[in-house]
């Protein structure tokens, strides 16, 4: 898809110059621990601890699906935390996926992109833990980011 370069490596320590942004998918229960965030909380803590706190503060923020909370983790590099999922664990609903909140999340994102003349970079997001399909999710990131201008590199970790 035109505007997505894929590359084989570790999103966490993104290719390029200038401004980056990390973007993951995270649950709306507040878990952290599991998949992407423990390579993001191994590199850095305050993505972690921000989610945490956004998430226990809830009742005063706009914490939920499709929410991004834009974390600042060097002078160059920044990691959105997404809320695209509904819970941790496929169910009777299914999975835990919900491709309408990363398609809102990505929007924000791209905001947050454009604001920050950044590149976005990321794993296959809403792929791993929360079940999704690539072929569902990769053109909501051509449609919210490459659209716009938006470079993204998409990372398949080889480690």
């Amino acid at each position: 898809m035109s505007g997505i370069t894929y590359v084989q490596g570790d999103a966490t320590a993104p290719h390029g110059k200038g401004v980056k942004l990390i973007a993951h998918v995270c649950n709306d229960l507040g878990g952290w621990g599991k998949g992407f965030v423990v390579a993001i909380s191994r590199r850095w803590p305050e993505p972690e601890a921000a989610f945490r706190r956004w998430h226990r503060e809830r009742a005063g923020n706009d914490f939920g699906l499709g929410a991004v909370q834009s974390v600042q983790v060097s002078p160059y590099v920044w990691v959105a935390n997404m809320v695209g999922q509904r819970g941790m664990r496929t169910g009777s609903k299914g999975v835990p996926v919900r491709y309408e909140a990363i398609d809102t999340a990505l929007g924000a994102l791209g905001d947050k992109a454009v604001e920050l003349g950044a590149s976005v970079h990321m794993p296959r997001i809403g792929c791993g833990l929360a079940g999704g399909k690539w072929s569902r999710v990769e053109p909501l990131i051509a449609d919210r980011l490459a659209a716009r201008g938006i470079p993204v590199t998409v990372y398949d970790y080889d480690g």
